[in-house]
């Protein structure tokens, strides 16, 4: 398990953009990894979306997947920022609201050059909320 503060190692994220609280599993000969986010209504994000019905934004979601991924693969990597290029095949399935806790399930599909791309599922108690095939870059600060 990795808290906040090693995930902060990591990956150049910061509140309130940091999008992961704890890294659950790493499994690198797989490059698989396991996050969760804690959705309180404190989320700036819940000012606006939507008022008196709050949910999480989908892309949010898929930002918390990268990021997960970010942490797998960056890890030993200096002077470096994952920077994302792309997104595919986005779903969104069940409503992340203030309250939710979303588990994050991410793994490396290929890597070529500085290029990685992975899949990406968030889950809330059990259930599919998104999934989403995604691209990023690593490159120099």
């Amino acid at each position: 398990m990795l808290d906040v503060l090693e995930i902060m190692k990591r990956i150049p994220h910061r509140y309130p953009f940091l999008l992961v609280d704890r890294i659950l599993e790493v499994n690198k000969e797989e490059q698989t990894i396991k996050g969760l986010k804690n959705v309180t209504i404190n989320e700036e994000f819940f000012q606006g979306h939507f008022q008196g019905h709050p949910i999480m934004p989908g892309v949010l979601i898929v930002e918390g997947m990268a990021q997960c991924l970010g942490v797998l693969v960056m890890d030993g990597i200096e002077g470096k920022v994952p920077y994302f290029v792309g997104v595919e095949k986005a779903k969104f399935k069940t409503p992340v609201r203030p309250g939710d806790q979303v588990i994050y399930e991410v793994g490396v599909e290929k890597i070529k050059r500085n290029f990685v791309k992975a899949q990406g599922k968030a889950y809330i108690d059990g259930k599919l909320a998104a999934e989403a095939n995604f691209t990023f870059c690593i490159m120099d600060k």
